[in-house]
């Protein structure tokens, strides 16, 4: 019998890959989902974090958790109020989770958690970051902080615990590579900032297929980087999209000063510098199917 894999926060960019790579492997997928919904080959039972609720069947029927549920990052300035519900929905959805499956005495073979390189802070310059490196001291990596130890709940279950530290998911679905690529396609492509500012991206084929290497091989348990093998700056991102429309860049650099303007604190995400290594990744057996920038781009743009 087909087993089965529980989502939180399956219609989002990556729980929405991830399902059809699931559906395609022979999992049945079933989702968490906040109200009454449909979706194509998935089961949806229902749960309400501030009610303390989950559909009990959710849990019963479960083989496998993965939890992708938080409130956008960059979907609006980060007010006091913001800045509430994008903690609270990360960590008091997993709380809930494991205090549920442990009055129902159940759990899974595996819970994998969706987290993020902002755990090593907005910023960090220059400064190559690994697993083991120490967090940062800014808002994002107090959240990410809070959500992994969070995650630990359900790891204190005896459930082997994964945790997956996110970095830029490049799509053609949604997410930064739309936005980014839409004033490259009218030739007015530019980079932000300085445009030295490191991001650390991933393909989201790649990143869905970490999750089901954390699926189905027990010896992943923990930490691990979810970013290609292969940075590249700001100007770098820009300059090769532009080259993949066969665009020109000439606009000038959106200078960082009118991006706080816009966006107050939260311009961090797009002008903060971030260079994240995948050591884990790098000694275990995952192969990327996009390693390299330029794939990744001719494989996601022409499907916009």
């Amino acid at each position: 019998m087909a087993e089965t894999v529980l989502i939180t926060g399956g219609t989002g960019l990556i729980g929405r890959r991830l399902t059809e790579l699931l559906l395609e492997r022979g999992y049945r997928v079933a989702y968490l989902s906040r109200g009454p919904a449909s979706y194509p080959n998935v089961k949806v039972f229902q749960w309400d974090i501030s009610k303390g609720y989950v559909d009990k069947q959710a849990l019963d029927n479960m083989d496998y958790l993965i939890h992708l549920a938080g409130a956008g990052i960059a979907d609006g300035r980060w007010t006091e109020d913001r800045k509430k519900i994008i903690l609270s929905s990360r960590t008091e959805s997993i709380q809930l989770l494991a205090r549920k499956m442990a009055e129902q005495g159940v759990k899974p073979k595996v819970f994998v958690s969706s987290s993020a390189i902002g755990y090593y802070g907005a910023d960090t310059g220059d400064v190559q970051q690994t697993e083991t490196s120490p967090p940062g001291n800014d808002f994002m990596a107090e959240v990410t902080v809070k959500w992994e130890a969070a995650a630990d709940a359900v790891k204190a279950l005896g459930v082997r615990t994964v945790k997956i530290r996110t970095g830029v998911v490049l799509s053609g679905e949604g997410g930064a590579l739309p936005q980014i690529a839409a004033p490259a396609r009218w030739a007015v492509g530019a980079p932000l900032g300085s445009g030295k500012q490191w991001v650390s991206w991933i393909h989201v084929d790649d990143i869905c297929r970490m999750y089901l290497e954390a699926l189905e091989h027990p010896d992943w348990e923990g930490v691990y980087n979810g970013v290609a093998p292969s940075p590249v700056t700001n100007e770098q991102l820009t300059r090769q999209i532009c080259d993949v429309l066969g665009k020109p860049q000439w606009a000038p650099h959106v200078p960082a000063f009118a991006l706080r303007l816009v966006f107050g604190e939260m311009a961090a995400v797009v002008l903060g510098s971030s260079y994240v290594k995948n050591e884990r990744i790098r000694h275990s057996a995952f192969r990327y199917l996009y390693p390299g920038l330029q794939a990744a781009l001719v494989d996601l743009l022409p499907k916009q």
